[in-house]
């Protein structure tokens, strides 16, 4: 059983996992390199357990202590209980969902590893807002995409902004980062996928056109807001597809466009 530890000062150090959460370049340097990250909310916390990982401690307010009382109950972690007003000063922001937890992070698979079982990949190039990395993992996780590949310079599925917006599907669907880029590309199509760009190019052939769903094995390549995939990894790719746009649009925001293309990308495909 957990120890539930009152803390009324918010320089105590065994509160430092908290500490600063709004400053996204530390927590960005801190998180990966101390092997932790922040669960936000109830429902994202017994996801995350749900998923295997291991909890280092928990932060409360006092209401949340009987709704998260099973949890508590279940691991050795300690928990700290604290007013609204001290998680605020240690966290830098009002914590609306009253609940947070540090969680111990997992090695990561290789790329290898998921392209050896998986049949429906997203790749990432560049992807840097944290908002779109949790709402194409949301996606990615809903509409049955296999695994997420990540070019070397994308945002930490991890980070709390990602996980929260995800509400906790970053923790449903596997995910690696390539080595180089795009030169790892090439391990891609050597697996068998074909790498399929989504681009709003005129050049591009639909995604009715292009029938990804009767492919064996695809991966569908994502770039970022605004920029898109670089010069680089569309010539990589195997070709171009683009949504059709009406009403003078072009474009859609990325975590948009990475639904609908992977309702086009899975929707019919064979079921193991």
């Amino acid at each position: 059983m957990a120890d539930l530890i009152t803390v009324e000062d918010p320089d105590d150090p065994r509160l430092r996992d908290y500490t600063g959460l709004t400053d996204v370049e530390l927590r960005r340097k801190r998180e990966p390199a101390e092997g932790l990250f922040i669960a936000e909310g109830e429902k994202v916390i017994r996801r995350a357990k749900e998923a295997g990982y291991e909890m280092r401690s928990m932060l409360l307010s006092a209401k949340w202590v009987d709704v998260m009382r099973d949890v508590i109950d279940e691991l050795p972690a300690p928990v700290y209980a604290v007013s609204p007003e001290l998680a605020e000063q240690v966290t830098g922001y009002h914590v609306h969902r009253g609940a947070l937890a540090s969680m111990q992070r997992k090695p990561l698979p290789t790329a290898d590893e998921l392209l050896q079982t998986a049949r429906r990949v997203v790749v990432m190039e560049s992807v840097n807002d944290h908002t779109n990395i949790g709402a194409i993992f949301r996606s990615a996780a809903a509409l049955g995409m296999d695994a997420v590949l990540l070019s070397p310079d994308c945002a930490d599925p991890l980070y709390r902004r990602s996980v929260k917006v995800s509400m906790g599907a970053v923790f449903a669907v596997p995910y690696a980062r390539l080595e180089t880029w795009p030169k790892s590309l090439e391990s891609v199509r050597e697996a068998g996928f074909a790498l399929l760009a989504l681009t709003p190019d005129e050049k591009a052939k639909t995604l009715d056109e292009t029938a990804p769903h009767k492919m064996d094995r695809v991966a569908l390549m994502l770039g970022a807001e605004g920029d898109g995939l670089s010069t680089q990894a569309l010539v990589a790719a195997d070709e171009w597809v683009r949504i059709p746009m009406a009403h003078g649009v072009d474009s859609l925001n990325v975590g948009a466009a990475a639904a609908v293309a992977f309702y086009a990308v899975a929707t019919g495909r064979p079921q193991s």
